[in-house]
C-alpha cells in the first residue's frame, strides 16, 4: 500500500465519518474514481476506524467519565436502580443509548452484508447522496428545538442510524436530521448522535479485529498503518468539533449542497 494511499484513505475515513456527507459512499466513489487502485486491507480498515474512535473518546472523555462513574455508582448500589435512573441524566443517558443501539444491531447483524451486496455500487451511491442532501435540507423548515431526548425519541434516532447502513447515506446526518425533525436541542441531539456511535463503531471494529487476527497482522506495513491511524484520528477530532460548531450556528442544512454535487457529477461520470 503506497504511503499516499494511506494518507487519503485515512483522510476520506476521518472527514467523513463524522461530517454528515457519507464516509461509506466517498470510500465506493473514491475508490471506483482511482479504478480499484486504493489498497484497503482489514488490517488498515481496523486502524483507520479505531482512529475516528479515539477521536470521539477524546472529544467527549469528561461525558464518558461521567457516564462510568454513574454506571459504576449505580452497580455498588443495585438496590437504587429506579431512583438513579429517574434522578441521574447519565445513567438515564445510558439507557437510550442501549435503546439506540437495538435497530443498528439487528440490520447490520442480519441484513448488512445483502444490503452492501445490493447497494454498494457508484451508481447507486451517487443516488443514496442525493437523498442524504435532501434529508439535511428539509432540516431548514425546522426552527423551533425546545424539546428534550426521550426514550421513543432514542430509539427513533436508532431507526435513522439502522436506515443509514445503506451506503450514500450518512449515519451522523440521518440521526441529527431526525432529532432536529423531532425538535431536539441542536446542541443535545448532535453530542447523543456521536456517543451513540461510539459502541457501534467498537463493535464493528471487534469484528474487523477477529478477521485481522485470523490474516495475520502484517508488521511490514507499519508505516502505512501508522499514517492511516494519525491522520483519521486528527481529521476526525476536528471534522467532530467544526459540525457542533457549524450546528450550532446554521444548522446541518448547509451540507445539503455538497451532497447534491458529488451525488449529480457521480451519477453523470458512472452513467
Amino acid at each position: 500500500m503506497e504511503i499516499i494511499d494511506s494518507f487519503l484513505l485515512g483522510l476520506i475515513q476521518g472527514l467523513t465519518e463524522f461530517l454528515p456527507i457519507s464516509s461509506s459512499g466517498h470510500l465506493v466513489l473514491g475508490e471506483a474514481l482511482l479504478g480499484g487502485k486504493l489498497d484497503k486491507s482489514i488490517t488498515f480498515e481496523v486502524v483507520v476506524h479505531f482512529g475516528t474512535l479515539c477521536s470521539i473518546l477524546i472529544y467527549y472523555r469528561k461525558k464518558i467519565a461521567d457516564i462510568l462513574r454513574s454506571l459504576w455508582d449505580l452497580l455498588r448500589s443495585p438496590t437504587e436502580f429506579s431512583n438513579k435512573i429517574s434522578t441521574d441524566s447519565n445513567i438515564k443517558l445510558s439507557g437510550f443509548i442501549l435503546l439506540s443501539m437495538l435497530p443498528a444491531l439487528f440490520v447490520g447483524l442480519t441484513m448488512k452484508e445483502t444490503i452492501e451486496n445490493i447497494f454498494l455500487n457508484p451508481f447507486t451511491v451517487s443516488i443514496m447522496l442525493l437523498v442524504t442532501g435532501t434529508i439535511l435540507f428539509a432540516t431548514k423548515f425546522r426552527e423551533k428545538f425546545a424539546n428534550d431526548l426521550t426514550g421513543s425519541s432514542a430509539f427513533a434516532i436508532g431507526l435513522a442510524q439502522a436506515f443509514a447502513i445503506l451506503p450514500g447515506v450518512s449515519r451522523s446526518g440521518s440521526t441529527i436530521s431526525l432529532g432536529l425533525y423531532l425538535g431536539i436541542k441542536r446542541e443535545k441531539v448532535a453530542n447523543f448522535s456521536f456517543l451513540m456511535v461510539i459502541p457501534v463503531i467498537a463493535g464493528a471494529m471487534l469484528l474487523e479485529v477477529k478477521t485481522m487476527i485470523e490474516m495475520g497482522i502484517p508488521m511490514a506495513a507499519f508505516w502505512d498503518l501508522l499514517i492511516g491511524f494519525v491522520v483519521s484520528f486528527v481529521s476526525g477530532y476536528f471534522a467532530l468539533k467544526y459540525l457542533i460548531i457549524i450546528l450550532q450556528s446554521k444548522g446541518i442544512h448547509p451540507f445539503a449542497w455538497y451532497c447534491w454535487a458529488v451525488g449529480i457529477a457521480g451519477l453523470i461520470y458512472f452513467w
